[in-house]
């Protein structure tokens, strides 16, 4: 599970899992469940506690005092929704593999435990979309259905700007089950219930149901590569007070028809506040999630350059004369759109199309409002000489974050950029004094 302590003034950030405490302040990517698994007997499903009759009710001699008998019609909204999507809901375990360095000996074993949705089935297969942090890094990734029943799955591909990701089973895995439908999330209104169905703490507690309502719409938050604490992206998301919590992350957020409205994937814990959960909208998560069946990888706008914020540079080391204190410093050119537009190591950027860029969380952001092939205004910094320069916007496609599938998605796709997570899944900070950044853009 990843962590997050807020920062006044400057988003968020990721603290190591080590460091959470419960009465720490945090935000939370609900995530993986940080493998969790309790040991505790098995939870029994579907258990059902018959209501009380009149005649078991106490007795008074005062009729004035006596009770009145509730009838209680259980056949809600919620509960149909529970049992029309439920069958589609799976918790999705993800293995790491280690060695042993006395025995030189590999093991593999249970990292994390999130959720997924059973939501395409196409010949003799069916997909599941879940977020890209809760199968980042396994070289095995399971599912287990509500049957109990586990089953190898295949990472089809995952996308780590939107924190998506989509795991192909044979269709035999859902018999007789109808993939669980989506809304269109743009007609979305706040107030309206709101259904989570996910596998917090582990698969003892499978299957769990909270409820509330969309608390907002189109909030922004920030999407983080979950080894190195980077901020790849800021992304619009539905907010809700149904509680989301560790393992939720890939799971459904439904509305009262039992339409998948958003993919769960973080919420904020922090002292003072509660009921704060984040899905990324339904119409979001079918763009990539189709670009991922379709090509293995989604698509996204790029400059075709390597990175970091002028920031995080030490103040003995900036470039001299930069008359600024923040902005994007390119370490390295990689397109030749970029080349020919006159972009060069070195350069500050410090805006696009108009967009004020104060890090590489914004360009990616401002990057991704855009189109491929579109040419729009660039302004940098060389020195202290402010230049705008005009750059035909290129693609770059998504990696694969399994730590089976980086390599080969990359020969098999014939891509010729740089993977962002070749440098040990971005777990290498980039290096300001050379061009050895583990991110493009």
């Amino acid at each position: 599970m990843g962590y997050y302590r807020s920062r006044q003034g400057n988003g968020f950030f990721r603290e190591s899992a080590g460091a959470l405490k419960w009465a720490a302040t945090v935000v939370v990517s609900a995530l993986v469940g940080a493998g969790a698994t309790l040991a505790l007997m098995p939870m029994v499903r579907n258990a059902q506690t018959p209501l009380a009759s009149e005649s078991s009710l106490p007795t008074s001699t005062s009729s004035a005092s006596k009770p009145m008998s509730v009838s209680v019609n259980i056949n809600d909204d919620i509960t149909q929704v529970v049992k029309k999507v439920e069958p589609d809901v799976v918790a999705v375990v993800n293995y790491t593999t280690t060695s042993d360095f006395f025995t030189q000996q590999s093991q593999t074993q249970e990292s994390d435990i999130g959720s997924g949705v059973y939501f395409y089935k196409n010949g003799n297969n069916a997909y599941i979309v879940t977020n890209n942090h809760v199968v980042q890094g396994g070289s095995k990734v399971e599912i287990v259905l509500n049957t109990n029943k586990q089953v190898r799955a295949t990472v089809v591909g995952t996308d780590p700007y939107t924190d998506l990701a989509v795991l192909k089973v044979p269709a035999s895995t859902f018999p007789g089950i109808q993939p669980a439908q989506f809304a269109n999330s743009d007609d979305i209104q706040v107030g309206e219930p709101a259904i989570a169905i996910g596998t917090p703490m582990g698969l003892d507690f499978a299957d769990t149901v909270t409820s509330g309502i969309v608390s907002g719409d189109q909030r922004m938050m920030p999407v983080e590569e979950p080894t190195s604490d980077t901020t790849l992206d800021y992304q619009s998301v539905i907010q809700t007070d149904a509680a989301i919590n560790p393992g939720n992350s890939g799971g459904p957020l439904l509305n009262a028809a039992g339409q998948v409205i958003g993919i769960n994937s973080s919420k904020i814990v922090e002292q003072d506040f509660e009921g704060m959960g984040f899905a990324i909208p339904s119409n979001e998560v079918l763009n990539v999630a189709d670009q991922i069946i379709r090509t293995g990888h989604a698509l996204h706008p790029a400059l075709g350059i390597e990175g970091i914020d002028l920031s995080s540079i030490p103040s003995g080391y900036l470039p001299g004369n930069i008359p600024v204190n923040y902005g994007v410093y390119v370490e390295k050119v990689d397109s030749s759109n970029a080349k020919n537009a006159g972009l060069r190591t070195g350069d500050v950027i410090i805006s696009i199309d108009g967009k004020t860029i104060q890090s590489i969380a914004d360009l990616r952001t401002e990057l991704f409002t855009l189109k491929p092939g579109e040419t729009v205004p660039i302004v940098v910094y060389r020195g202290s000489q402010k230049k705008t320069l005009h750059v035909k916007i290129g693609s770059e496609e998504s990696p694969n974050t399994t730590a089976s599938g980086a390599s080969s998605q990359n020969q098999a796709a014939g891509n010729s950029g740089q993977d962002p997570f070749s440098s040990g899944g971005g777990s290498v900070m980039p290096d300001p004094f050379n061009s050895t950044s583990p991110f493009g853009y």
